[in-house]
């Protein structure tokens, strides 16, 4: 069996093509200027949405709303996303 690393569901192949593309399009002195604006635009919606989640639980606090069952739900998925991560790390060292 190959093994091939994928990102995204994106073999290597596909992210040059798709990298070969962009180059022809946009040329190779637009590509970085592009990416800059990209990673700005995805920290500025990281940013609203870490504000907005502030935002509902300084107001659920606000309100006398038990906010810790999130915070044991939060830590519930931590224990089980480790867990995962162990197994899946065993069975890729397999390969």
């Amino acid at each position: 069996m190959i093994q091939t690393s994928t990102f995204l569901f994106i073999s290597g192949t596909e992210i040059a093509f798709i990298l070969f593309i962009a180059i022809m399009v946009f040329g190779a002195d637009k590509l970085p200027e592009i990416a800059r604006g990209l990673g700005k635009g995805m920290r500025t919606l990281k940013d609203a949405t870490n504000d907005i989640k502030q935002e509902i639980t300084k107001t659920a606090e606000n309100n006398g709303i038990d906010t810790s069952v999130t915070k044991d739900v939060k830590q519930e998925i931590d224990k089980v996303k480790e867990d995962l991560e162990d197994f899946t790390g065993s069975v890729k060292r397999k390969f």
